[in-house]
């Protein structure tokens, strides 16, 4: 069986570099990151990751709006995405959920624990 391929799409590089990290050590995955939502857009499509982690609040374009361009792309429509935020109104957990979003990680997230809680949340 060949190893997981993440896509962490956050603005924040310590983020992004720990997320990568820990999934690497503890899972033994295959992580790519992006800096941006187009950035993450454009790489989804051709990585071809199994899941996205995707940061909620990013400079343009937003979470929400990245969601969508994912969903709305023929070649990453059927990636599980799971939202990185450190904010969760259920008002907003409506929307990414009707945009497609699998699951929410609230951050700061728990390096040790972020492969499991994913693997959860895909029932992987």
């Amino acid at each position: 069986m060949s190893a997981k391929r993440i896509l962490i799409i956050d603005d924040e590089a310590d983020v992004r570099e720990i997320a990568k990290v820990s999934l690497e050590i503890t899972k033994n995955w295959d992580v790519a990151t992006a800096a941006s939502g187009d950035e993450g857009v454009a790489l989804a499509t051709t990585y071809h990751p199994d899941a996205i982690l995707l940061d909620v609040i990013m400079p343009d374009p937003d979470g929400l709006t990245t969601l969508i361009k994912l969903s709305k792309n023929i070649d990453t429509c059927n990636i599980p995405v799971i939202l990185l935020t450190a904010t969760i109104k259920l008002a907003t957990q409506k929307a990414y959920a009707e945009a497609g979003a699998r699951a929410i990680v609230v951050k700061p997230f728990d390096p040790g624990l972020l492969g499991g809680q994913i693997e959860t949340a895909l029932e992987w």
